[in-house]
């Protein structure tokens, strides 16, 4: 007889409290590792912001550090190059570096003795400072930021009185010292402001939160910003950078103890080229109290999803058969209704009462890029772009007996990035139990609709402001609207033209005239241009152009109506016969001008050839009489000015004349310059000046004509040697510049010209009121030069010289081909 053995199986109960046990623990475990992965995580964040402050504030102190080394080594250029410091160009460029850079307090120049020599602060001119408090001073050449001065401007540290400051206000000095050719040295001092760093920083952190400081290489705190109990000065090396890290390492991080009591997340960055340290740092009790803000609302959710799970076994386990039966046919239906859902193009979506997603269909996983599983248990709002959030929770707010559908127009964010606008539409499920929902993206829709409503302003824009009268007319030939320039233009106000006939107040013939020029418009649909003869406003008549084009209608095929534009044009009909009239007045007088011009100027000739050969013969023959042959020697002088004033004249008939040419062939450049040169030494030796000449010793091919072009080089040097000082030095340069032209200039050390004449020295007859001191020169040289430039296709400019004295520029053109003839 077989006896079977009953198989013993778990209780289904058991089963369940047995499963949904070990998955409470495992949720429990879960939060405790997802609430400790956040709080590592905005450790982490907190961190990375204390870095990039550091970082931040230690590239600004750099940065501004560097710019007033910049400027304190303009100052010292200028001192080495043998101006003293009382000199306003000294005393000006560091009045402007002030201006330039806000962030400093004070500049000047002292000697060994601390005397000020020079400031930018009038009132601290002739000061005698305490040295000392500034620090030791850098070899000639070198900069040396100091520490920390107790002071507002340098005057507090006059010697006689120095004055009291405020606790915590004084100024970083940099140091920079400069040995002038007789060996003086004197120290250029910048004071850098240390409130005006912290300032940048307390602004760019604005976190009550965090608080920064700038110290010494050496530890000591030079400036912190509000919250930070220490005073300036105070020794700070007991901190981690100054204990494990510097100087092997120049940044970093850590947690501890910083500038403000309890712990603190810190990091700091040392300036790359100075010896000053940036600290920022995170309070961390606040952390973890940004923390738990942030992570509160998912750890309580977890806790209630814990609770919830072990209630739930709990409830199976008394309903496991009955709710197997209901399960299974919500399975059925849901699936019924996700094969549905997945064939609707627009997203549906499903919340809780409190807006978490619980279902979303395959359009949202399209639209997000994300998959559903991704979103479930996700606020609906995670969805949505910032701005949009407040009107999304509004749209999911719990309202008592409220079971309206609501909708409103949301932003989602996309997969690519983009903020696609959706018209989301809400039902409130019965008793209370959430949401349901669908989107229908309408981005293209109210991108378009802002489109139109933007081109309409802006065309109505563009008509209303339009200085030109201008109106529509539709094809009833009636007015639908004019701008304010037709109103001003007409005499007549908007709203009585508008809806009125065309061209009431016109005569028959007129008006028809203006309506065969519309049907003209509407047949070929391009635009029309002409000219007639309206009334204006003051009952003249005025000389206009009106030009018309057709509108588009909306079906696209016929016009809707016709833009007209008038342009008066009266006032320029009535210029162009003054104009033509003045031309040719003109030319009348410039003819008569250079014809007598040319006629005196021969007549001229005859005679001074006379006068200047009998006193070259009265020379010859004056012998041991030095009376006679002084005077036979002012005759000489007198007739040779007056013949080159006759030779100029002659050449600027010749140039108005058109009866010039330039006969251009290639050739060196460097030849007829260092001709003129040679032809220009014993007046330069006899003036007591230099002629530097630096050409390149490879040739200069340029395509010029020899004599004009030493005609040019002539009168510019010749100037140039003529209101040079005794024992200065004219420089002589040629270059090429980047469009291939070849470039000569003439750099004295005269008086320069003042920045208004610049350009009016090439004008005829015009000298500079600098050099018009009787000493020779009829203004036309510079104006005959510039006129043999053009005519080369070149250029003759003028600027001056830093320093002092007036730099000319001559520039030839990059020419290819044969000589030619080129006409003046």
């Amino acid at each position: 007889m077989t006896v079977s053995t009953p198989t013993t199986r778990l209780a289904p109960h058991r089963l369940v409290a047995a499963v949904g046990g070990l998955v409470g623990a495992l949720l429990l475990l879960a939060l405790v590792a997802l609430g400790w992965a956040e709080h590592q995580a905005n450790k982490e964040r907190v961190r990375d912001h204390t870095v990039l402050m550091a970082r931040v504030f230690a590239d600004h102190a750099t940065r501004s550090i560097d710019a007033a080394a910049l400027a304190a080594s303009t100052v010292d250029d200028m001192l080495g190059r043998g101006l003293q410091p009382e000199d306003p160009a000294v005393i000006g460029a560091m009045t402007q570096t002030l201006v330039n850079l806000p962030f400093l307090r004070g500049m000047a120049v002292i000697d060994g003795q601390g005397l000020v020599l020079s400031a930018a602060d009038p009132g601290e001119h002739g000061l005698v400072i305490d040295l000392e408090r500034l620090g030791p001073r850098p070899p000639p050449g070198q900069d040396r930021l100091g520490g920390f001065v107790a002071a507002r401007r340098l005057g507090d540290l006059h010697t006689a009185h120095a004055a009291p400051v405020a606790p915590g206000v004084g100024f970083l000095p940099l140091l920079s010292s400069v040995r002038q050719a007789d060996g003086r040295e004197m120290v250029v001092v910048a004071l850098v402001n240390l409130d005006a760093l912290l300032n940048f920083q307390q602004v760019t952190l604005d976190d009550e939160r965090m608080a920064s400081a700038l110290l010494t290489f050496e530890g000591r705190l030079l400036a912190a910003t509000r919250g930070v109990a220490r005073a300036s000065g105070e020794p700070l090396g007991s901190l981690a950078p100054f204990t494990r890290f510097l100087p092997s390492r120049e940044n970093g991080s850590w947690d501890g103890t910083g500038l403000r009591a309890g712990g603190q997340i810190a990091s700091f960055r040392v300036s790359r080229t100075w010896p000053v340290v940036a600290l920022v740092e995170f309070d961390e009790h606040e952390a973890r109290a940004q923390w738990w803000r942030d992570s509160r609302g998912r750890l309580l959710v977890g806790a209630g999803v814990l609770a919830a799970t072990f209630g739930m076994t709990l409830l199976a386990v008394r309903s496991l058969r009955a709710r197997a039966r209901v399960q299974e046919r919500i399975v059925r239906r849901e699936r019924e209704m996700g094969a549905t859902l997945a064939g609707l193009q627009e997203v549906v979506f499903r919340c809780d009462a409190d807006g978490i997603l619980i279902f979303v269909n395959p359009a949202w996983e399209r639209l997000t890029g994300q998959p559903a599983a991704g979103w479930t248990g996700r606020p609906f709002t995670d969805a949505v772009v910032a701005a949009d959030r407040v009107p999304a929770r509004r749209l999911l707010a719990p309202v008592p007996k409220d079971d309206a559908v609501r909708r409103a127009a949301l932003a989602l964010r996309a997969a690519d990035g983009r903020a696609l606008t959706h018209e989301c539409t809400v039902t409130p499920l019965a008793g209370g139990h959430g949401f349901v929902g669908s989107a229908v993206d309408i981005t293209e829709r109210t991108e378009s609709r802002r489109r139109l409503q933007s081109q309409l302003a802006f065309t109505e824009m563009l008509l209303e402001s339009s200085p030109l009268p201008m109106s529509v007319v539709g094809r009833d030939r009636r007015y639908r609207t004019v701008n304010r320039a037709w109103e001003a233009f007409s005499g007549r106000r908007r709203e009585d033209a508008i809806g009125g006939p065309v061209g009431a107040h016109l005569s028959p013939e007129e008006r028809r005239q203006h309506e065969q020029r519309d049907v003209l418009v509407y047949a070929t649909r391009e635009p029309l241009r002409y000219e007639a003869r309206v009334p204006h406003a003051d009952g003249t008549l005025r000389d206009v152009v009106i030009e018309k084009r057709a509108l588009p209608g909306a079906d696209g095929d016929e016009p809707a109506g016709i833009l007209a534009v008038i342009i008066d044009v009266t006032e320029f009909r009535e210029a162009e016969r003054a104009t033509r009239e003045a031309r040719d007045s003109a030319e009348d007088a410039s003819r008569a001008k250079s014809e007598f011009i040319a006629n005196i100027s021969h007549e001229l000739r005859t005679p001074l050839q006379s006068i200047i050969g009998f006193s070259e013969l009265g020379l010859r023959r004056s012998g041991e009489q030095a009376r006679l042959a002084a005077m036979f020697g002012d005759i000489h002088a007198s007739g040779q000015r007056m013949l080159a004033l006759v030779n100029d004249l002659l050449d600027v008939s010749r140039i108005e004349s058109s009866a010039g040419t330039l006969h251009l062939e290639r050739g060196d450049a460097r030849t007829p310059v260092r001709e003129v040169l040679r032809e220009l030494q014993p007046l330069a030796a006899k003036r007591g000046v230099a002629l530097v000449e630096s050409l390149p010793d490879t040739p200069m091919t340029a395509k010029l004509d020899p004599l004009r072009f030493q005609q040019v080089v002539r009168n510019v040097v010749a100037n140039a040697i003529r209101f040079s000082p005794e024992g200065s030095r004219i420089d002589i340069e040629s270059d090429v510049t980047p469009a291939g032209e070849w470039l000569l200039t003439v750099a004295d050390r005269g008086p320069g010209i003042p920045e208004d004449e610049l350009e009016g020295i090439f004008e005829a007859f015009v000298q500079s009121s600098r050099t018009k001191d009787g000493s020779g020169g009829t203004g036309l040289g510079l104006a005959i030069s510039r006129t043999i430039m053009q005519a080369h296709g070149g250029r003759i400019t003028a600027r001056n010289r830093k320093g002092g004295g007036s730099v000319f520029e001559i520039v030839l053109p990059a020419r290819s081909g044969d000589t030619a003839p080129a006409s003046l």
